[in-house]
Formats: structure tokens, sequence, C-alpha cells
């Protein structure tokens, strides 16, 4: 697609991240000014496919240590997108406010090779734009990264130690689960928090009438922030009102059992004495059935 916002989305292979899809997808369209073009990233049983996984045969990616079912896929997008031009990439789980032309025209400075938000002496990758043709001489190719059973955790030190090759991005453009900030100010939300995420409410009651499990094996807690979850909520009303559909974005071929780590110890980043209430609890379970 000419001069499209190409954007790659790590996304869950069995059908629990259908609403974040859908979501992310009506809310970037939304705000664009220019057309995008969107490529989910989700595990498959095709040899073929760059994201080929045979956890039994331990070939493809590595999945063991993984948090999420796309955990590393970011560190494969240059190569996904062929070494050329530019590529976004973006975890699911986020709600576009902002024309993605803003990230996609910034210029790259210096060594940069990817512009991401600075964390500390990291950064979050979770969000993150990519120059793929200078990437290529510090990325491992697609075949060495699916092989790296820490291969996500390797990646994150590489970049640590070499903190010229990270543009700072501005941190409302990968804004977790608020930062604090007013709506109003926030350009990308990355209702980032495992346990909170806006969009299991949704999810996992569809999971249960359907005899499935959500990926996430963690406690599922209310959000802290109310506007945020009626924010969400307008926005899958609209994409729903706009003729947008969870079916759209259902695998043609669901992966099966993922293998990777389990969430049932996660707390994410709320405070301790917001980790789980009775009422919490009870909700939790009455959602899970």
């Amino acid at each position: 697609m000419h001069n499209a916002i190409r954007i790659f989305v790590g996304c869950d292979p069995n059908d629990c991240d259908l609403e974040q899809m859908m979501v992310l997808e009506y809310s970037a369209r939304k705000h664009a000014s220019r057309p995008v073009e969107i490529t989910w990233m989700r595990l498959s049983r095709d040899p073929a496919s760059p994201w080929y996984c045979d956890p039994a045969r331990k070939r493809g990616w590595r999945t063991e240590k993984w948090s999420t079912p796309f955990s590393a896929f970011r560190w494969a997008v240059p190569a996904a997108a062929g070494f050329q031009g530019r590529a976004l990439y973006m975890d699911a789980d986020m709600l576009v406010l902002c024309d993605l032309a803003e990230i996609w025209d910034l210029p790259m400075q210096g060594d940069a090779i990817v512009a991401g938000r600075r964390d500390g002496d990291g950064w979050r990758s979770c969000v993150a734009l990519w120059d793929c043709a200078r990437a290529r001489a510090h990325l491992p190719s697609l075949e060495a990264l699916r092989a790296k059973q820490h291969a996500n955790r390797e990646m994150k030190h590489y970049f640590a130690d070499r903190p010229q090759l990270v543009q700072h991005l501005d941190a409302r453009y990968n804004s977790i689960d608020g930062d604090g900030l007013a709506r109003d100010d926030i350009r990308i939300l990355h209702y980032s928090d495992m346990g909170t995420q806006f969009s299991h409410r949704y999810a996992l009651p569809r999971l249960r009438a359907e005899g499935r499990h959500h990926w996430f094996d963690g406690v599922v807690v209310t959000h802290a922030r109310g506007d945020l979850t009626e924010l969400f909520d307008r926005y899958y009303r609209e994409a729903i009102d706009a003729g947008y559909s969870l079916d759209a974005y259902r695998n043609a071929a669901p992966f099966g059992d993922v293998v990777k780590a389990s969430q049932k110890d996660y707390t994410g980043n709320r405070p301790r004495a917001e980790r789980r209430s009775w009422l919490q609890r009870l909700w939790a379970g009455a959602l899970r059935g």
C-alpha cells in the first residue's frame, strides 16, 4: 500500500485478543491521516510462516519463557518487513488517540535505528518505530531469533548496552495505564497491566461461552481508572457501530496450547494494597466460571 503506515501487532493465536485487535485497528484508522496497513503477528503451525512454532519438536519460536504468546515477535519486525522502509511495532492492548503519522514521520537522529519510550537505563519496546534497513546490522536473523529461548531478554540487554541505537519517543505515545495523565493528554493508551485490561470484561465471558480459556492465567482485577475504562468501552461500541466485527479477527487456524510462563503470581504495576480484594476475587471467579 503506497505511503501506508505499516503496523505489526503482537497478538494471541487462539482468539483471546479479538476485542483488543478490533479496538486497536478501529482507533488507529479513526485518527489516521494516511492509509494504515496492519500485520497481525500470531503463532502458527505453518513452517512457511515467520511466526512458526512447534513446541513438541522445539522448532521455530521457543516460547517457554514468554509472558505473552508474542513476547519476542517485536524483534523480528524488521525481518518481517523485508528490512526495508519503516515499521511500527505495537502490542495488541493499545488504544490509539492520535494520528500515527506523528510517530511515523519522526526523523531518526544520529545512530538510532529504533524509536521507543525511555525507561531508566532501558526502553519500552511495546511501541517501537523501526528503521528496518539500519536495524539489519544489529538484529539476529529470523532463524536465529526463533531458536533463542531467551530472545526477548537477550535483545533487551543488547539495546540497554547500546543506548545510542534508541531514540526517545514521547511517553504519551506509550502511556502505561494512563501514567497519571489526563485522558486528553494521552496519545496512545497502553493498558499494559495484564490483570486489569479493559478487554477482559468482554473476552472472558465470550471465551467461556466458547468452551475456551484466556492465555492470561493470573488474577483479574478492576482497573484503577474508571475514565479510561469508559474510554475503552466507548471505542469498543464505536467500532461495532462502524461495522467492525470480532469475527473478522478470528484466526482461521487457531494454534492450540501455547507453551509459556504462567502469570498466576502476576501483580502488574499495581501497588501491593491493590492486588486482590475479596470482591475482586469474587468478580474474577464469576468471569472465569
